[in-house]
């Protein structure tokens, strides 16, 4: 049988236990009298508790799923904000091409003039065959008239360059001129060697086989009388003065003198101060001693490389020779050079007898 416990126990039971309680403190402790036992149970003991400690793991566990929750808000908006960008953005433009569109529109409706040859009504198929048969003979006839406009064309140009060509042959037989000239080695003129300068030689380019004719690199006077003109095929002569007398093939009066010098821009030495400048011109008579003054010249290398000199022959005297003496030259301090010389005018009787018994 179980033992229940009585009122009067459950009433001595605090007595008992404060007795031992008191018996079981050691000596010399403080004694604390029944009066304040009896005041501990009133005293407000949650007041002298310290606050609860929060725990610094679910801390850090809230601070990580806030900043996860506001990376994820912002990914949203970020994702939100781009699709409302392209959004506008092909609003845009598709706003700008219907636009473009209706303005191409507009231009083809209004702007564009109607066909003139437009059909009005549909044609049949044989009406179109009929159509392009025609349109087909147009064309034929269109190539024909191209072709024929063609060969007119081609005609009309050939005929041209003939003509160019016999002018430009024209104009080469005349000797660009206009004049004939009687100083040609291929009618018969010649230089008379007694009453002509010395050939220029080069002390420092003369050697031994230059003395021999066929190695001699030093133009001869007779080049004077030859139509090739090119740069280094003169006569030169020694310093700045000399003089040539050329050998008409019969008498003439003369009536004018001419001079060529390639030009400065084509020549090997960058300049042409080895050209004659001042000049005189006489012409001799039969016995070679009387000489008759026909005029002093200047050429002017800044001008034409081709000058024409007109002499003073009046009245009009024929002569056999010509004398063409070099005065002065543009400043080369050892030689001078002479190109061609062309003396024209008019023959006599007489010399055009003696041209028929001399070559031409």
């Amino acid at each position: 049988m179980r033992w229940k416990p009585t009122a009067e126990a459950c009433a001595s039971e605090p007595q008992r236990a404060d007795r031992l309680w008191r018996g079981n403190q050691p000596a010399g402790s403080p004694v604390v009298s029944e009066e304040q036992f009896d005041l501990l149970p009133t005293l407000d003991l949650r007041q002298e508790m310290p606050p609860p400690r929060v725990s610094k793991s679910f801390l850090s566990l809230l601070l990580r799923v806030l900043s996860v929750l506001l990376s994820l808000v912002g990914d949203v908006l970020v994702i939100v904000y781009r699709e409302v960008c392209s959004i506008r953005f092909l609003l845009t433009a598709l706003s700008l091409l219907s636009l473009f569109l209706a303005a191409l529109w507009w231009g083809l409706l209004y702007l564009v003039p109607p066909l003139e040859n437009e059909p009005k009504e549909m044609l049949t198929l044989s009406e179109y065959h009929e159509r392009v048969r025609s349109q087909g003979q147009q064309l034929q006839q269109l190539q024909a008239q191209l072709d024929k406009l063609h060969k007119e064309v081609s005609s009309v140009r050939a005929a041209n360059s003939e003509r160019v060509a016999k002018l430009v042959f024209q104009r080469l037989n005349e000797d660009f001129v206009r004049k004939p000239d009687y100083a040609l080695s291929s009618v018969g003129a010649s230089i008379d060697l007694e009453k002509t300068s010395h050939d220029y030689e080069d002390a420092n380019t003369a050697y031994f086989w230059n003395r021999f004719s066929f190695w001699n690199y030093a133009r001869p006077p007779t080049v004077i009388l030859e139509p090739d003109v090119f740069p280094g095929n003169c006569w030169a002569f020694e310093g700045d003065q000399g003089q040539v007398v050329i050998r008409l093939p019969g008498r003439v009066q003369l009536s004018d003198i001419t001079l060529q010098h390639p030009p400065p821009s084509v020549a090997h030495t960058g300049g042409a101060n080895s050209a004659p400048r001042d000049f005189a011109v006489y012409g001799l008579q039969v016995d070679d001693e009387t000489e008759v003054f026909l005029g002093k010249f200047t050429f002017d290398v800044e001008k034409s490389e081709i000058q024409t000199f007109h002499l003073q022959n009046d009245p009009p005297t024929a002569f056999p020779k010509v004398k063409i003496q070099i005065l002065s030259n543009w400043g080369h301090p050892r030689f001078t050079c002479l190109y061609r010389v062309r003396a024209h005018g008019m023959r006599t009787s007489e010399g055009a007898g003696d041209s028929a018994r001399g070559p031409h």
